[in-house]
């Protein structure tokens, strides 16, 4: 009769094999391609790109404001009048110049 208290050699390679693949997909959870810490990096980056894209909206708006300000339908003297004095160096006759 055998009465040894050791595990038997098989349940102790189960265990181990069991923690081993517990270990891992912890890991993975944690640390791999869609893991939380990557969940956490791609939210940053989402924030950051959603107040680019804030930034290039109101740049836009700006921009298609001033054209269509200075298209043929509408024409605004005072932007023309600004765009002409800072594109093209331009004065009125009775405006000083200083350097």
């Amino acid at each position: 009769m055998n009465t040894n208290n050791r595990p038997a050699l098989g349940a102790l390679i189960y265990f181990l094999l069991l923690a081993t693949l517990g270990l891992y997909f912890t890991f993975a959870a944690v640390q791999g391609d869609y893991g939380v810490f990557r969940q956490v990096q791609i939210r940053a980056e989402i924030d950051q790109l959603e107040t680019d894209r804030g930034r290039l909206q109101a740049q836009l708006d700006d921009i298609e404001n001033k054209t269509h300000r200075l298209s043929d339908d509408y024409l605004d003297m005072d932007l023309l009048d600004q765009q002409a004095r800072d594109i093209l160096g331009y004065l009125r006759p009775d405006e000083i110049m200083i350097r």
